[in-house]
């Protein structure tokens, strides 16, 4: 199992039954593939579809049935597809249970950056704004640190995505949870010390007791 692979198994474990869930573009689609057997999530693309799957094995992708990425993905008995206006209504309305986001950064208030990178022309954030502001809990999947330089920083350096803070910060490292008085270590993966998690990590990490390890 490989890192991208043990973060979206572990996002899985935070899908709820009959709930309506949005995945953003790169690592969060995986969770896609990791959803536990029985459970009936509603998978929603802001490009205009709810109820997607995995995608579909080689030879079988269609090309009108992707997510906001462009990646193929599948359609599961009873999906249903619509415009970016309605789309983008569900959004804001406040009728999304959950997304799963992908971060360049968050601070040690739990804000996100996912929508620039320096140096890179970027055509937009896409729905990443109105996905934070308007889900019911916001997961934020991405690795620890990119090319040994950590990710979870004291203050953005990067533009924010929304000054409402994540729910949920899920990494190859850790589970980690934003609170009021900070950013609090909930989970380690195997084999990972608590000191491993807090040298990979620049902003304060608030440790109570004894951490468990993750489950994948």
């Amino acid at each position: 199992m490989d890192f991208r692979d043990r973060i979206a198994r572990r996002v899985a474990r935070e899908l709820q039954d009959n709930t309506l869930v949005n995945l953003g573009i790169g690592l969060p689609t995986l969770v896609a593939r990791c959803v536990p057997p029985g459970l009936r999530v509603y998978f929603q693309s802001e490009n205009g579809i709810i109820g997607f799957g995995a995608r579909p094995p080689e030879g079988m992708e269609d090309i009108h049935l992707t997510d906001a990425g462009g990646a193929f993905v599948s359609a599961l008995p009873g999906a249903a597809a619509f415009d970016s206006a309605m789309s983008f209504a569900l959004i804001r309305g406040g009728h999304l249970d959950m997304t799963v986001l992908g971060g360049l950064q968050v601070d040690r208030h739990g804000r996100l950056a996912n929508w620039m990178i320096p140096g890179q022309l970027i055509p937009g954030m896409g729905g990443a704004m109105d996905l934070v502001g308007g889900a019911r809990r916001v997961i934020v999947a991405m690795t620890h640190t990119q090319k040994g330089t950590p990710k979870i920083v004291p203050d953005l350096t990067l533009p924010a995505t929304s000054l409402r803070p994540a729910t949920l910060i899920v990494t190859e490292m850790a589970v980690i949870e934003p609170g009021p008085d900070g950013l609090i270590l909930r989970e380690r993966a195997p084999g990972v010390s608590i000191d491993a998690v807090r040298r990979a990590t620049a902003a304060d990490l608030l440790v109570a007791g004894d951490i468990p390890e993750m489950e994948f």
